[in-house]
């Protein structure tokens, strides 16, 4: 008689790890087949041009934004606070019509589209933009519940943090774009090689914890990933810096692959002559050598990618702890939400923003057509003024 409890609890057990054996599997499959999807996807939309990459961008903005929002708020509070979830959206819209709405004015007005309406909201684009942000501020002010305060001042914080984390970041990312389309697919792709081949290397070779927020990772898989990373940042950076498609700007909107045409590239694509120090060339046995400066920054790149962005994934993990949550949404299945996927890339799209527009990119002199949209808007007398100076010279 005794057996048969062993035996029921053995059947029982067993029942157990095939379900989860299944489920495993299961999710496995799911994540395969949306991983195929959101490549295809990302690859229709490269190369159907630089707008609807932005528009991409946006998108993801957006969607990250609006989860982070979601697990910040008490459904409850938002029950009780109706205006709550408004309030949160409706500034990320006034923030992004700061960031974008100028640039949308101003070409529609160009365009001839209501043109008389569109001038004076781009003259004051910057000043519109305070106005709706404080009507934003003073309505909130006007909301607040007794009983609430520490959840609306909570929510309020939640959403600034994601605007500054998420849609300024993002920001980012969406004007690379517009200098070439490298310095967005390069990065990004060196974020996803690293994650991966940190995991590889964390579970074969990886031995010494790195870091408390997140058990799994490794020292040696972190330096592993680096390895693998610069490595796998020269070879995409050799083939893509061929295409004229992606590493020359935006120079008319809706333009994509297929209408591209060649252009003059940025210096940095193009060979250059390295002269090895003196005491170096009898060792190496030549004194010159002629490459791409492209492949030293690609270098500082992919070390930023490797050793600084896997923290943007880290802070989003610690995020997830504070909040008691697995994922950040169920907008990805099998991959949970965008802002899973992205935490990483919003910090690396920054600073591959920031070191284009330091190191790699030349200040020229402003475009002939943007000199005459600023003499335009001069009054007759100002017109004047730079008239008599332009005659001194």
């Amino acid at each position: 008689m005794a057996s048969e409890p062993v035996s029921k609890g053995a059947e029982a057990t067993k029942t157990k790890a095939s379900s989860e054996k299944s489920k495993k599997w299961s999710t496995f499959v799911v994540r395969a087949i949306w991983t195929v999807v959101l490549v295809a996807v990302f690859g229709f939309v490269i190369l159907s041009g630089h707008v609807w990459i932005a528009g991409l961008c946006m998108i993801i903005q957006i969607l990250a934004y609006r989860e982070v929002i979601n697990i910040t708020g008490d459904p409850k509070y938002f029950e009780n606070v109706p205006w709550g979830r408004t309030i949160s959206w409706y500034f990320l819209v006034v923030v992004m019509y700061y960031l974008n709405g100028g640039a949308i004015v101003h070409f529609f007005r160009n365009v001839g589209i209501l043109e008389g309406v569109l001038t004076p909201l781009l003259n004051y684009h910057r000043f519109l933009s305070y106005i709706l942000y404080m009507t934003g501020f003073v309505f909130f002010v006007t909301t607040l519940r007794e009983g609430y305060y520490r959840q609306q001042f909570g929510q309020l914080s939640a959403a600034h943090m994601a605007i500054i984390y998420i849609v300024l970041q993002g920001q980012f990312v969406l004007e690379s774009v517009l200098h070439g389309i490298f310095w967005m697919i390069v990065p990004c792709a060196m974020v996803i090689v690293n994650d991966i081949s940190a995991y590889l290397c964390g579970i074969t070779i990886g031995r010494t914890p790195l870091i408390r927020i997140s058990p799994k990772k490794t020292v040696e898989g972190f330096v592993g990933a680096w390895i693998c990373t610069v490595a796998f940042a020269l070879i995409i950076t050799h083939h893509a810096s061929q295409s004229y498609y992606l590493i020359c700007p935006m120079e008319r909107v809706g333009i994509n692959y297929k209408e591209f045409d060649v252009c003059t590239p940025n210096a940095v694509f193009l060979p250059a002559q390295w002269h090895i120090p003196a005491f170096l060339q009898s060792v190496m046995g030549f004194s010159s050598f002629e490459m791409a400066p492209i492949y030293i920054h690609t270098i500082v790149l992919a070390t930023f990618a490797s050793l600084i962005a896997p923290f943007g994934g880290f802070f989003a993990s610690g995020f997830k702890r504070a909040f008691k949550v697995k994922d950040f949404g169920d907008t990805i299945p099998g991959h949970g939400g965008v802002t899973d996927r992205f935490d990483c890339q919003f910090v690396m799209g920054t600073f591959s923003y920031m070191y284009y527009n330091t190191v790699i990119n030349r200040v020229s002199p402003p475009e002939i057509a943007t000199v005459l949209t600023t003499l335009s808007n001069l009054n007759a007398h100002q017109r004047a003024e730079v008239a008599a100076l332009i005659s001194k010279w």
